[in-house]
């Protein structure tokens, strides 16, 4: 992606940018020329690298609107302006809806809907007041299209994510692109921890139409689009990633012969 998109002397800021699919987001800015801003609550155990390149780090804590805000405000006095905003930070256990408690399940809710609403404000008056305007990219995910028993909370945020960026998008035009990459199952480092070994993620890659699981930079090369001159017209859309989706269990479940 970075031969055919060239995004030299932008800045880009990369919530949860130091690992997993955020990482691969980083690299793939890195990679295409952009200065990045990875921020999290810790810093990474090795600094994030791409292209011989390094993204700058700095702490977070994006669920403090204020922090936040004094955030993008150092961005702009450091950097001299904000480009690109990818909202990846977020997550969850697997937790039954009976089982966490209201609270836990607040906590999700705020994780991966508040937290990119505070960060995209906070970005929206940097990237108003300057020249060229910017984009926002939230990472959203098919549990907000489908039903996800086990992460219902994360589920219902991922789709009002959605929603959010779509109203963004309307509101913030034409100085603010705001997009979605909804994403499938990603390969991560944690892969894993959530499908067992290496057998079981071959496995559970085979229930997608193609075949595997997505790569972070994969993910990345979708947000690098998202944020070039390439997609200057693309605002309010969501751009799946995930493999074709999952195959329809009644095609495996019916006994007519094909």
């Amino acid at each position: 992606m970075a031969a055919i998109i060239d995004l030299s002397g932008s800045v880009a800021v990369v919530t949860g940018g130091t690992r997993g699919v955020g990482a691969g987001i980083t690299r793939a800015l890195l990679a295409a020329g952009a200065q990045v801003v990875a921020c999290a609550r810790r810093p990474p155990d090795h600094p994030v690298e791409a292209a011989g390149r390094t993204a700058r780090f700095l702490p977070v804590d994006l669920r403090d609107p204020a922090a936040v805000g004094a955030l993008f405000e150092r961005v702009r006095g450091d950097h001299g302006r904000l480009d690109t905003l990818v909202n990846n930070a977020g997550g969850t256990p697997f937790r039954l809806l009976g089982e966490g408690g209201a609270e836990r399940h607040a906590r999700v809710v705020e994780l991966n809907l508040l937290t990119p609403l505070n960060a995209s404000l906070a970005a929206y008056e940097v990237m108003r007041r300057q020249d060229g305007g910017g984009s926002i990219v939230m990472i959203g995910s098919v549990s907000g299209t489908r039903p996800s028993p086990g992460t219902a909370a994360y589920g219902a945020a991922k789709a009002g994510l959605e929603n959010l960026a779509r109203s963004m998008a309307v509101e913030w035009a034409p100085a603010v692109r705001v997009n979605t990459v909804t994403l499938g199952m990603v390969r991560t480092e944690l892969s894993q921890l959530h499908y067992g070994d290496e057998a079981g993620v071959a496995a559970v890659g085979r229930t997608v139409p193609l075949g595997r699981l997505a790569e972070p930079s994969e993910v990345g090369d979708a947000c690098v689009f998202l944020a070039s001159d390439r997609a200057a017209y693309i605002s309010g859309a969501s751009l799946l990633v995930h493999g074709a989706g999952e195959r329809p269990a009644f095609l495996d479940a019916a006994t007519v012969n094909r």
